[in-house]
């Protein structure tokens, strides 16, 4: 299977392993069998798995242009990965109550909320930036419609968990937890927040480096 056929079979297979492992009574059933801390490894390696063949089936997709390269193309995409490397380094291992992905969630302090008091889903707002990012130089319809997807997955899905969390917590509890983490939000100018800017600016600089090992194209030289 090739061209059109595999990446409309490794859309589809995304789009599922996304929403069936996730729905009741798949979860419990998952869970029960490997544990939280499995189910979460086992979900990890297989989004990983999809979405890398995926990209590679975008890749293989016949190539039709909608519009031409611009050399200015890859400045939008570099301001959309400074934002989303910074943003993703802001949130990893803080809990966040308010989405998935959060870490020692029972330890959240609405008081210093850190980036969940500005974005509740910010590895959400992460997937968007850098999907919406892509979009700009790579005009082609195959990439355009996995891009497109992936933002769109991203923005739809911050819905989706908002519906989710206000279940679990009950909507009051849900909406004064979320008032008082704006209430507590602030620039945060310390030193472990500069760490953590100085760790984003790290994997950026390792993202471009790797770029085109991985995807064949250096990020810097289209």
């Amino acid at each position: 299977m090739s061209g059109w056929g595999e990446f409309i079979a490794a859309y589809g297979a995304f789009l599922a392993s996304h929403a069936i492992p996730v729905r009741p009574p798949v979860k419990p059933f998952l869970t029960a069998r490997l544990g939280k801390a499995g189910f979460s490894l086992a979900y990890s390696a297989l989004s990983i798995a999809v979405l890398v063949w995926l990209i590679v089936a975008a890749g293989r997709a016949p190539h039709v242009e909608i519009w031409p390269r611009a050399a200015w193309q890859s400045h939008v995409t570099l301001v959309a990965m400074v934002a989303a490397c910074l943003i993703l380094a802001l949130a990893a291992f803080r809990p966040n109550p308010f989405s998935f992905g959060g870490w020692r969630n029972g330890d959240f302090d609405p008081g210093r909320p850190g980036i969940a008091g500005w974005i509740r889903h910010p590895v959400l707002a992460v997937l968007a930036l850098w999907a919406s990012g892509h979009i700009v130089p790579n005009g082609n319809l195959a990439h355009v419609i996995l891009f497109s997807g992936f933002a769109l997955f991203a923005l739809l899905g911050q819905r989706l968990i908002d519906r989710r969390r206000k279940r679990e917590m009950g909507e009051s509890r849900w909406s004064e937890l979320g008032k008082a983490a704006r209430a507590g939000r602030s620039l945060g100018a310390d030193t472990a927040t500069f760490v953590r800017l100085a760790a984003g600016l790290g994997l950026l600089i390792v993202l471009i480096w790797l770029h085109p090992t991985i995807i064949g194209l250096d990020p810097l030289g289209w």
